[in-house]
């Protein structure tokens, strides 16, 4: 009876962990959809949008899968997006629901923001493959080359009466291992030892911003020359 009782106590305390694992697995899924822009990730202020009309809310982006009406007269927050669809949380018939949107059944302050919208999820797109192959650009924000490359090995912050200016260094290093030859006594051949290792610079990138964008980027000789890469600097809402 009673390693029954344990054996169901310990089954009630596995369950929901291995619950929580497939929630955790199944918006790991999610959040790789490269369509998807999710805006907490992008945006420093939350993007909201009135409803203005009665709308179909669909579980997934391509609006396969009904999941009911979110109600008009309501102002929602803009969570995620793609070029045709909006991922909103809001009042339903009934009660709250969560799901995809079509951009016909909102409005906002901007009256460009569709297409604003659209740009903004054209660069996240872009800065968001950058950062993945931790390339920069010019256009990105501090807070993208920082994700991109990681902390600068040096900063500089410069304030004018214009803005505010900054630099950033970053340094790359390879190790170098330098040798003896020593000479066997027995057999006379001679071999080479690892004596010690030093660090060598392989490679340095200057960022340079202006007014939180990057302005200017410069790079040693020691790395492959390629083309300097432009996005869109970031979208300017009127919410």
């Amino acid at each position: 009876m009673k390693a029954a009782l344990v054996s169901a106590l310990l089954l009630s305390l596995v369950l929901p962990v291995s619950a929580q694992v497939k929630r955790a697995e199944r918006k790991s899924l999610i959040d790789r959809d490269p369509d998807v822009v999710h805006l907490a990730e992008h945006v420093k202020e939350p993007i909201e949008l009135k409803v203005i009309k009665d709308a179909t809310v669909f579980s997934d982006k391509n609006g396969k899968t009904r999941l009911g009406t979110i109600k008009a007269d309501q102002v929602v927050v803009l969570e995620a997006m793609t070029e045709k669809a909006y991922k909103v949380r809001g009042q339903g018939v009934k009660q709250g629901i969560s799901g995809w949107v079509g951009p016909h059944a909102f409005a906002s302050k901007d009256p460009d923001f569709v297409e604003n919208l659209k740009k903004l999820h054209k660069r996240q797109l872009e800065v968001q493959a950058l950062i993945e192959a931790k390339e920069l650009a010019i256009g990105m924000t501090p807070e993208e080359v920082a994700k991109s490359r990681g902390n600068p090995v040096k900063t500089q912050v410069k304030q004018t009466e214009k803005g505010q200016t900054g630099r950033w260094e970053y340094v790359e290093y390879e190790q170098v291992t330098h040798y003896n030859y020593v000479r066997d006594p027995i057999s006379g051949q001679v071999f080479r030892q690892a004596a010690y290792t030093t660090q060598v610079e392989k490679g340095k990138t200057v960022v340079e911003f202006e007014d939180g964008v990057v302005t200017s980027l410069e790079e040693s000789e020691q790395r492959t020359a390629s083309p300097v890469k432009i996005v869109v600097p970031p979208v300017v809402f009127v919410w």
